[in-house]
């Protein structure tokens, strides 16, 4: 890839749509946002087309185009599966895209572009085996080695949030409905919603994650108590990561992962959960904040891979 061509990424999200164009090293060029038009498809696939040709205006030069959706390209039927974005189900969003745009468009799932953008030039910069996780309005996660996506045989790798919660207690068994069909998924728990419904189990009140930390941290020991059985679930479910892939670092993303208070004793709940002797795995807090996925997105063109 020459220097004097940038990479684009695009986040597609439920709510909003933003596109980044970075230089050779990785530095911000322009940046736009939009909302979803989150219930028509060919609408969202003309504002992504729109998007990146008004980055592409504002910096005078045309780019490689990498797309972070919710869910992944089936290698069976082409098609899109597993997305939250419900209405881009079924469709052939990297085709349309490419169309779209008149170019090749690479797509990744976004957990998998946010664990992407930490380990090129984030906190697991440098890192062999990254773990990314997302925590937010869902719970995903991506697994990136030497620098590249392990998107697996499926292109399900690192979907942790629709595994059963390890070590169930009485009292959450069987757990929540999940959007997947199966009750007690990792996300039904560790979702910004789940924390609400656990605090209001106990409060009576039904609260936003971050009220519920505001709470804590002005002394709230009904929050405090909800923020402890969040990490404690938390640790158990990184612990079945660390026992099937051991990363070298986690990263830790999306909304809930500016709750400064979970990391407080993470790393000691999980070594006290994993099957091993000692844990040296580091847990980190994301160091691109809401802009780790559509950099990840435009990451997903490397040097000497452009067409």
């Amino acid at each position: 890839m020459t220097r004097d061509v940038v990479r684009i990424g695009v986040d597609l999200g439920g709510a909003k749509i933003e596109a980044i164009a970075l230089g050779a090293e990785g530095e911000t060029l322009a940046r736009r946002r939009i909302a979803t038009p989150a219930h028509d498809y060919a609408a969202i696939v003309a504002a992504v087309a729109k998007l990146v040709g008004d980055v592409e205006s504002d910096i005078g030069r045309r780019g490689h185009v990498g797309v972070g959706a919710p869910g992944a390209i089936s290698t069976h039927t082409g098609l899109v599966k597993n997305s939250n974005t419900a209405v881009i189900n079924g469709k052939p969003l990297d085709k349309d895209l490419s169309q779209a745009l008149g170019r090749p468009v690479r797509v990744a799932n976004d957990a998998n572009c946010f664990a992407l953008s930490e380990a090129i030039d984030g906190a697991g910069r440098g890192a062999g085996v990254v773990f990314g996780v997302i925590l937010g309005s869902g719970v995903g996660g991506g697994v990136v080695v030497d620098g590249r996506i392990v998107e697996g045989r499926n292109r399900v790798a690192g979907e942790w949030g629709h595994a059963p919660l390890p070590w169930m207690t009485e009292e959450e068994y069987p757990g929540a409905l999940c959007f997947c069909g199966h009750k007690g998924c990792i996300e039904t728990f560790l979702c910004g919603a789940g924390l609400s419904r656990d605090h209001e189990r106990r409060s009576g009140a039904r609260r936003p994650a971050t009220e519920i930390a505001a709470l804590a941290d002005a002394g709230d020991a009904v929050a405090r108590a909800s923020l402890e059985r969040y990490q404690d679930r938390l640790a158990r479910a990184l612990a079945m990561v660390v026992d099937l892939i051991d990363p070298d670092v986690i990263v830790l993303g999306g909304g809930l992962s500016n709750i400064t208070r979970i990391y407080e004793g993470l790393a000691a709940r999980v070594e006290a959960n994993a099957f091993t002797d000692a844990f040296d795995t580091k847990i980190l807090p994301n160091a691109h904040g809401d802009s780790s996925g559509v950099r990840g997105a435009a990451w997903l063109w490397r040097e000497g891979e452009a067409g």
